[in-house]
């Protein structure tokens, strides 16, 4: 039988944690694990078999590292040892004919862009790489522990350009229920399962208690099995050891809690090993998996937030759109992102919930530019982006390198529009709009363009997309070429609404070539609600626009407590469309605006003293930021951009005052022997430096003896050691060890995805720093 013909039909059962099994048998740290398939292949063999007879049917290769950014450097190939991998496992599996094989990858240990230096397209590459090596021999894909939506939509792509296999998918995600770039659950889950992945769920981070409300989030939003294969509990350190604080019984009846939440696929990672699974079988073997029903809702998403297109009506933001705008058109032509950025963030701060991006016009490279612009919108805000354009090349390359689920504009009924477009939106998991025109133009009457609709779902439905994911825009035409323009559009509008499907309009159209537009505009915008218009595009900087749209909603009962109606209307004051605001350097630096930091420094450097800029813009906007990080308001893109708009700033102030700025205390950096997964130390770096610090970077995969030689040169504040795998804690406890040893007195900060600030305390670390924040913080405490 298909792997697939028993994936949410049964409870089927992973594995459990290969790199603590390989340490029990004497991988030492700094030893790549992935190697011991071709060192040790009796081992891996001997460990898969175990879990085979506890129970386990899904077998995860012993390649969650694999990949040639871990094997530069080193005398591994890359095929050899995945090809290993599959070796090992099918010799364990040759007696149990059941068993399914899953090429296992893991994270690349690399922030892709805009947020870190890795391009999407290498991280599909090297993903590749691995699904080339190893698809061959197994049956199917797991993508598992991944904190960055970005790099899982660039690993589920790698593994579908490169096999046919079907693909799983599980995240991870810290104790407040949200991954590394900020994503929640439902916008994760969501992601991976519009991109085409046969199930998905959680591993690693948190224990199956700490899972349960990461299921309850997503049990009734995704349509497709849920996976949990989480950690034995929390880490803590007992003689010596990395043991965890869940056992196996315990594990087992709180995994078949989730069962009954709507899991059916279980497993474990760090901390569970063949006893664990044994239980897990035993306690779950009767279970049958739990009818689900699950509401499906139209939504996109960015990487941070999802937004849900329903019967309360939102905003699309249109300024981003170069029709009639010269400034924006002289902006789009000199490449000037900073402007287009502050476009973005002026519409979200006026209330807009998704924001249409256009910047097609004559002399413009559109597949050039537009996924570079939606790549710099994406480096500033988390409002989901509508990705407007007729070009299908541009339209793939932006929805390809697109963090989120994307909205689409748009798809026609003409055979060559639904070719081209469809199949991308079936490919990148996107919401499409829909026009109701074909060859022959936009129908005259509401019938007319439901038929054009009819047309448009049958067609997607061909390519597996749901009438969900598809928004139909009815064509608002001027009324001064026909009066019966906007009656033509509301019928259309509330049979769309009786059949279920959302709607979008440029509401703006209705008054084309009339005098009094804004009164028109304002008028249809509050017919157009009430007949079931589900997403306006209006310009949310238009004080009329916002008044109607917050009076309707208010009126509606959806508006909960009045609360828009009291404090939104009528305080938003005409912007108007082809100008964006001045801003301070505070500003700058707190919405990540690197020009914007950089025309304001000069500009303030005139009446400010540098020191003055320094202490009363720069840094007080860091905290700000820094606070925002640490209340869940703010996320890792948007520190990382803050952090990049400080230092454009901090250089011009040095040039201003001449010379080199006098460096603050010192700061000395490493990821641990044996862990290549720097993006945690990275991060530390880029805020430990705008605020002064003089940072010491050792790289990653740092030995003992180089942390403790360097520290005892530089004679550092602080030592911050961080490690994302368990299979590297002991290399982190033996560099602390060695530190003591050698009387260094500097404070040992320690940080990374395994640890907890009890299990730091146990391997005499001074402090355990969750977030880079928190490090900044504890830096800043033991300054004299």
């Amino acid at each position: 039988m298909k792997l697939t013909d028993l994936t949410g039909k049964k409870i089927l059962f992973f594995d459990g944690a290969m790199g603590t099994e390989l340490q029990k048998q004497g991988l030492k740290p700094g030893v790549i694990p992935e190697t011991w398939n071709v060192l040790h292949a009796d081992v891996v063999q001997s460990i898969h078999k175990e879990y085979l007879q506890a129970g386990a049917r899904l077998l995860k290769t012993c390649t969650f590292g694999a990949n040639d950014l871990k094997f530069q450097g080193t005398e591994y190939n890359l095929q050899e040892v995945v090809q290993a991998a599959i070796h090992n496992a099918r010799m364990a599996m040759q007696d149990y004919p059941d068993a399914f094989l899953f090429l296992d990858i893991g994270p690349l240990g690399k922030l892709l862009q805009p947020y870190g230096d890795l391009p999407f397209e290498k991280a599909v590459e090297l993903f590749g790489e691995v699904v080339r090596a190893g698809a061959a021999g197994a049956d199917a894909v797991l993508i598992e522990t991944m904190g960055d939506t970005l790099e899982m939509k660039a690993a589920i792509l790698a593994a579908k350009e490169n096999c046919s296999l079907p693909v799983f998918a599980t995240f991870t995600f810290d104790n407040d229920g949200r991954m590394l770039n900020g994503a929640d659950a439902v916008t994760a889950c969501c992601l991976a399962e519009k991109l085409g992945v046969v199930a998905v769920g959680f591993n690693c981070g948190v224990g199956p208690a700490q899972v349960k409300n990461l299921v309850a989030q997503i049990a009734d939003k995704v349509n497709i099995p849920i996976i949990v294969n989480p950690n034995a509990g929390l880490p803590k350190e007992v003689n010596g050891k990395t043991v965890y604080d869940v056992e196996p019984q315990e594990f087992a009846l709180l995994s078949k809690e989730l069962v009954s939440l709507g899991v059916s696929i279980l497993g474990g990672c760090c901390g569970t090993n063949p006893h664990y699974i044994a239980e897990l079988v035993q306690t779950c073997k009767d279970c049958s998996p739990v009818v689900r029903k699950v509401n499906k809702v139209t939504s996109c998403s960015s990487f941070a937030k999802t937004v849900v297109i329903d019967d309360d009506p939102k905003i699309v933001g249109e300024r981003i759109n170069p029709t009639g705008k010269k400034t924006l058109q002289a902006a789009l032509k000199n490449k000037d992102l900073d402007y287009i950025c502050r476009l973005a963030l002026e519409q979200g701060n006026a209330g807009a919930h998704i924001l249409d991006v256009n910047v097609g016009m004559p002399g413009i490279n559109e597949e050039e530019l537009l996924p570079q612009v939606v790549q710099a919108l994406q480096g500033i805000t988390d409002i989901p982006l509508q990705i407007d354009t007729a070009n299908p090349v541009a339209a793939e390359k932006a929805l390809r390198i697109y963090n989120g689920i994307p909205l689409l504009n748009s798809v026609n009924a003409s055979a060559k529009s639904l070719d081209a477009v469809l199949p991308l939106v079936a490919k990148y998991g996107a919401t499409v709009i829909a026009l109701t025109l074909d060859d022959k133009g936009i129908p005259a009457t509401a019938e007319g363009r439901l038929v054009l609709v009819d047309k448009i779902l049958a067609r997607a439905a061909e390519y597996g997309i749901g009438k969900e994911r598809i928004i139909v825009d009815p064509l608002a035409l001027t009324i001064g070429a026909d009066q019966n323009n906007a009656k033509i559009v509301l019928s259309v509008l509330g049979i769309l609404k009786e059949r279920g499907i959302r709607s979008l309009l440029g509401v703006s159209n209705i008054s084309f070539g009339l005098p009094n537009r804004a009164q028109v505009n304002s008028t249809f915008f509050a017919l157009a609600l009430q007949a079931g218009l589900s997403l306006g595009i209006v310009n949310p900087q238009t004080q009329m626009m916002l008044d109607t749209y917050y009076a309707y909603r208010a009126l509606g009962g959806q508006d909960k407590n009045l609360q828009d109606l009291t404090n939104k209307l009528g305080e938003q004051k005409n912007i108007p469309v082809t100008q964006v605001q001045d801003i301070s350097l505070y500003d700058a630096i707190v919405q990540g605006l690197v020009d914007s930091a950089k025309t304001a420094t000069a500009k303030e450097l005139g009446v400010t003293a540098p020191m003055d800029l320094v202490n009363n813009s720069l840094i007080l906007a860091l905290n700000k930021v820094g606070d925002g990080f640490e209340q869940k308001t703010v996320f890792l893109p948007q520190l990382l951009m803050s952090a990049d708009a400080a230092k454009a700033a901090f250089e011009i102030i040095k040039q201003q005052v001449g010379g080199t700025k006098a460096e603050g205390p010192t700061v000395l950096l490493a990821t641990v022997e044996g862990d290549i997964h720097d993006i945690g130390k990275n991060i530390v770096k880029a805020v430990m430096e705008n605020y002064g610090f003089r940072v010491v970077d050792l790289g990653k995969d740092v030995p003992v003896e180089k942390v403790v030689q360097v520290a005892q040169a530089e004679k550092p504040l602080v030592i911050g050691l961080s490690a994302l795998m368990t299979t590297t804690v002991p290399a982190m406890e033996k560099t602390i060890a060695a530190l003591k040893n050698a009387t260094i007195n500097s404070k040992v900060l320690v940080g990374g995805a395994v640890l907890t600030a009890e299990y730091a305390a146990k391997i005499g670390a001074d402090a355990y720093a969750p977030n880079a924040v928190a490090a900044v913080n504890f830096a800043n405490s033991q300054k004299k």
